[in-house]
């Protein structure tokens, strides 16, 4: 009978173990996210896609023309089409090749090289802000999720201040005004509630379409996280560190180089392509039996760039305009980069401060002065709006504290995805 008991409590234990890792398991943590939206998301996918699609190109423009093989039948007469009346009746067959001006292959290569290499630093880039918008929105889901709680919590605590003011005034002891006072604060959090839940569901929309997910999928966040902020790096080595890892640099340095390449490319056209063919044509003998030898034919062709003040000289303007626009753009790009970096260092440094302070000041305080407030009004020391007033004092900066936790940790997601690195941590 022992055993039997023994052995219902195991069953129990494991049928309870296997509920809770059932609800574990729909728990979208921060990890998950990111690696469901990297796996599955759609538009990494394309940009991947043309990625691959354009690291085919190089071989292509890098080999020679396909060379031509050609069937001929030279001077049949056209009265008796006879192959053996004429001495220069021949079936010929031959073949030629077009061949660029040296160095011109080289250069095609070269520079759909760099634009492919380009097009690989695009999916890199496109990871990097895909995650940061990923970790943008699981956090503003973490913050509403958080919010919501408080908001219940507060709800519950006037529906208490309601029965007590209402006891007060049953009793002769209190005022009309303070149970109609709670009841509006009330009505107030029911609002606030509704335009958070509201924020939520247009969150989880936006979450759901980054992870290739319906729109109204259930997306259940953790409760608990990691609240410790790190230290980060100087601007100035965040800087040194976004000019070896990001991606987007990576992409317009190649674009540079690319556009190089075909600005020499240009300049190589002022020189002629070639063509070479060689032809074997092969004559009927007489008609009266005598053998005629057959034919070989070697040719050599070559263009001629008599056009190049209008034709040459202008692409090589126009590709040298186009390296000038490269370049300004890579310059831009860095500029931009560096403001991106100290803004969301800013926003980062001013959040981390801003938590640590509601954390370990504000918020305690705030939480001392209620309960004083509650047991002054209890004792009729303290008016009753003052306590209300308390009461939702800390409710604000309880939802603030959450708000400046999340902003700091989408900063640190901005940061991450501008410098395109994940250690940037003192």
């Amino acid at each position: 009978m022992v055993s039997h008991n023994k052995a219902v409590q195991l069953f129990v234990l494991l049928f309870l173990s296997g509920i809770v890792c059932a609800e574990d398991s729909g728990v979208l943590t921060l990890q998950s996210a990111l690696e469901i939206a990297v796996q599955d998301n759609p538009s990494l996918a394309e940009i991947q896609a043309r990625s691959e699609a354009m690291a085919a190109i190089p071989s292509q423009v890098g080999t020679l023309p396909d060379p031509v093989i050609s069937f001929n039948a030279l001077n049949i007469p056209a009265d008796t089409f006879d192959l053996a009346q004429e001495n220069m009746t021949q079936l010929q067959g031959g073949i030629s090749q077009a061949i660029p001006f040296p160095g011109k292959l080289a250069l095609r290569e070269e520079a759909a090289t760099h634009e492919a290499e380009a097009a690989a630093q695009d999916v890199t880039e496109a990871r990097w802000l895909l995650l940061r918008d990923v970790k943008k929105i699981w956090w503003a889901l973490y913050y509403l999720d958080r919010a919501l709680e408080i908001i219940r919590i507060n709800q519950d605590l006037l529906r208490q201040f309601v029965e007590i003011a209402q006891t007060k005034y049953e009793v002769g002891e209190g005022l009309q005004q303070d149970v109609l006072l709670a009841q509006l604060e009330l009505s107030k959090l029911f609002d606030s509630e509704l335009v958070l839940i509201g924020a939520r569901e247009n969150s989880r929309a936006q979450l759901n379409a980054l992870l290739d997910q319906p729109a109204n999928h259930k997306i259940t966040i953790p409760e608990k996280v990691q609240e410790d902020l790190p230290d980060l790096l100087t601007e100035a080595a965040l800087f040194d560190q976004a000019e070896s890892y990001r991606a987007l640099l990576k992409s317009r340095r190649e674009a540079v180089n690319a556009a190089q390449s075909r600005l020499d490319l240009a300049k190589k056209d002022y020189y002629p392509d070639f063509n070479v063919g060689a032809y074997y044509g092969g004559r009927h003998d007489t008609q009266a039996g005598q053998r005629r030898s057959d034919f070989l034919t070697m040719k050599l062709s070559m263009t001629v760039p008599i056009f190049f003040a209008s034709k040459q000289r202008k692409a090589v303007d126009q590709r040298s305009s186009e390296l000038m626009q490269r370049r300004y753009a890579l310059q831009d790009e860095w500029n931009n980069v560096r403001a991106e970096i100290s803004k969301a260092t800013s926003d980062y440094r001013q959040s981390k401060n801003q938590t640590v302070l509601f954390k370990s000041g504000i918020i305690p305080q705030a939480r001392q002065t209620v309960a004083s407030m509650l047991s002054g009004y209890q004792v009729d020391k303290v008016d009753f709006l003052n306590l209300v007033r308390s009461q939702i004092t800390l409710y604000n900066y309880e939802i603030q504290y959450w708000k400046v936790l999340t902003e700091a940790n989408q900063a640190l997601a901005q940061l991450t995805a501008m410098i395109g690195k994940e250690e940037i941590y003192e």
